[in-house]
């Protein structure tokens, strides 16, 4: 599945001259915890979010001579952030975004790896919808398993291997998979529980899996190999 698949279409969105007011309105009316911030042709400026607001209410405490000196630019920017009135003053700008044919496994990764919510999609440049986390989970919930690769068993070894090898950190080398009417034996040596614990999700997630069996152990201390 990918983004045009779960994305909320139809986006609630403000113009850069919104007031805050406005969009704190907007934010309660729809129970949504961000807007994007438009310009008249539709194209993406930036996203208010409930934190930009929250900011706002923020007690100000002075900063020392030497810091005003040394974050000048900082400062000035922070002022505007935390007493503008309009959109554009108060937006994070140039957002993350993603396309509408963008798999949802990568979107996952991308809200993780960047620590945020939510995440615009676009077609030719406009915004079109957005995909949030609740957004991902219904999606994950229906999504149908994937079929089995073609090659059967091997393929379906071949590739739990490169997903651990590019992945996990695991030593391949040190593994031994047999797969078979796609029920999948682990055996081998790994350094840790996580480490064993990363192969099998490999494997349980690998098309065509019907079953895992971890057999893995880990090695002796003071040993770099067998």
């Amino acid at each position: 599945m990918r983004a045009a698949d779960v994305m909320t279409p139809h986006v609630i969105s403000v113009s850069p001259d919104s007031e805050v007011r406005e969009i704190a309105s907007l934010l309660i009316e729809h129970g949504i915890s961000a807007v994007p911030v438009v310009d008249e042709r539709e194209h993406l400026l930036g996203i208010v979010s409930e934190g930009d607001l929250i900011r706002r209410l923020g007690e100000e405490e002075p900063r020392s001579w030497w810091l005003r000196l040394f974050a000048a630019g900082d400062q000035a920017a922070d002022y505007v952030r935390t007493h503008g009135r309009l959109a554009r003053e108060i937006m994070t700008p140039n957002p993350v975004t993603v396309e509408e044919d963008e798999p949802l496994h990568r979107i996952a990764a991308l809200l993780e790896r960047r620590r945020i919510k939510r995440v615009p999609v676009l077609r030719d440049g406009r915004l079109v919808g957005i995909v949030s986390r609740s957004n991902l989970l219904r999606g994950f919930s229906v999504a149908e398993p994937s079929a089995a690769p073609t090659g059967g068993d091997r393929a379906i070894r071949d590739a739990i291997l490169e997903e651990v090898d590019r992945h996990t950190g695991v030593m391949v080398e040190r593994l031994n998979i047999i797969v078979a009417d796609g029920r999948v034996q682990l055996w081998g040596l790994v350094d840790s529980q996580e480490q064993r614990l990363a192969v099998q999700v490999a494997a349980e997630n690998a098309a065509g899996v019907r079953s895992v069996e971890n057999n893995l152990g880990f090695m002796p201390r003071g040993m770099g190999g067998y």
